[in-house]
Order: C-alpha cells, then structure tokens, then sequence
C-alpha cells in the first residue's frame, strides 16, 4: 500500500514539474532546439527551476515507491502524472475543465485500475545478469536513436510527440536502473557510491531530461505529456517482467489488461483535443 501512496505522490510531483517545464520552454527561442544553449537559457527561469525541484521531489517519491513495491505495480501508476498534469495546467492558466476532459480523467481512471486489478503485479525474484543489461540497454538506446531520428526530420505535433516517446523510454529505463540501485542501500552508504546503476541511473535520466525539454520546446503540452506518460509505465513493466522476473497475470487475464490500457489511451486522446487547453499551454 505504502508503494502505491508514494508512486501517486511521485505523480502529482511529475505533473507540476511538467507544467512549470513547458511555461518555461515555450518562452525559448527557437533556434536552441537540441542545443546546451536551450537548457542554459531555461536555468534562468524560476518557472523551470521550480519545475526541476518538483521533477526532484517525483524522482525522489519513486525511488522510495521501487524500494518497497515493483516496477509493474509502481511505474503504471505514474499514468495518473496525465490527468494531473491537465488540471494543473487547467487552474494554473485558468481554464475552466469541461465535461470532456473529466470523461478522460475518469477513462484515464478506470483504465488504470482495470489494468492493475486484471495484472496483479507481483515482486520480482531475481536481478538482471551482464547479458540481460547488455540488450535491454542495447534495445533501449536504438528505439530511443531511431525516435530522435525520426523526430529530427519531422516537426511540429509529430516531433513533439516522438521526443516524447523517447523521453519515455528513457525515464522508463532510468527506472529499472534506480530499481537496481535501491537494491544495494541496505549494504549501506559505501556499496551504494560504489555501484555502477546510480551513475548510470544519473546519466539516463539527465539524457532524459534532456529529450523531455526538447520534446516540451518541439510542440504543445497536450502532445507530449501522452506520449511520455504512456510509454514510461508500458515499457517499465516490460522491463520489469523481462529483467526483475516480475509476475502479470496472463491468460484469459489478457483481455481485461489490453482493455485497460485501451481506456488509457481513449483518455490521453481525449485530452489531446481540449482546444482551450491546449491554447492555454501553448501561450507563452
């Protein structure tokens, strides 16, 4: 139970630091996409900063949630950043939320606790060997490189939403390597600077972060925020069935878990075209 209050927290965190992110971004100039110069000009806003001491607080929350709960079970939780993220933003630039986007929250809802019930996630038994990090981050960095790719050539929503999904995929590996490190804290504070997964767990999120500000900078809020929230959950529970040797339950269990996941995706569409939401975040 405690990992559930503590990945839902980590939501509510990720969800400020998204809005303050994306004010402070769209006030970028455009040339400094996929350039440093992008994240030293954001250092200078205090709606950024306070975004990335919210993002801090999320990190923080979700690494408390791993320690005591899986990646299947906490990582879809975090699908509640989503509709979070839409009020939020709603209150903060004063948008009344209409019917619709309630009807998203409520199939973004029910979505995620049809999964988690049909699912049942349970703890893994085992930890990942040289090979099995070898290609989970060898398939991880290639669909991240092919999606930047992609994103570069494209532009607009399309670019927007591709950086997202890579930001998603990062953040979501970023989460399998912090779900390693909190492993070796009961060895103490010595064997935990000593572990390779919290260097590397710094390095893929900091890259992450980096493909989140672009992503933020390339296109309105309501095309990325879908894609980063969706893609983070989906590939960390594979990634903790793949590596962690966690339990979801299969079977006739199957169709309720792809309804589940459908009502997700039903509701991030759903607030995708909330026009005066999406108005709202695009001003700078």
């Amino acid at each position: 139970m405690i990992a559930v209050v503590l990945a839902v927290l980590a939501a509510a965190a990720n969800a400020v630091a998204s809005v303050l992110q994306r004010r402070a971004a769209r006030r970028m100039p455009p040339g400094e996409a996929f350039r440093l110069g992008l994240i030293l000009h954001l250092l200078r806003s205090s709606a950024w900063l306070g975004g990335i001491g919210a993002l801090i607080a999320g990190f923080l929350l979700q690494a408390a949630a791993l320690a005591s709960g899986g990646l299947a079970l906490v990582q879809p939780l975090l699908v509640a950043e989503l509709p979070i993220t839409m009020l939020v933003a709603g209150w903060m630039f004063r948008i009344r939320v209409s019917p619709m986007t309630w009807l998203a929250v409520a199939a973004l809802t029910a979505g995620l606790a049809g999964f988690l019930g049909a699912a049942s996630p349970s703890p893994g038994d085992r930890l990942p060997g040289v090979l099995g990090w070898t290609i989970s981050a060898g398939v991880t960095a290639g669909l991240v490189a092919g999606c930047v790719a992609v994103a570069i050539s494209s532009g607009g929503a399309t670019r927007a939403v591709l950086l997202g999904v890579s930001a998603g995929l990062g953040f979501a590996y970023t989460a399998v390597l912090m779900k390693r490190t909190v492993e070796v804290l009961p060895d103490g504070l010595r064997a935990l600077s000593g572990a390779w997964s919290l260097y590397a767990m710094v390095a893929a999120g900091l890259c992450s972060l980096f493909l989140l500000q672009n992503a933020l900078h390339s296109g309105p809020l309501v095309a990325v925020q879908p894609a980063l929230t969706v893609t983070d959950p989906v590939a960390s529970t594979a990634y903790g069935v793949a590596l962690f040797g966690e339990g979801i339950r299969t079977g006739p269990w199957v169709l309720p878990e792809l309804t589940g996941m459908a009502l997700i995706l039903y509701g991030s569409v759903l607030l995708s075209r909330h026009a005066p939401l999406h108005e709202a975040v695009r001003r700078p």
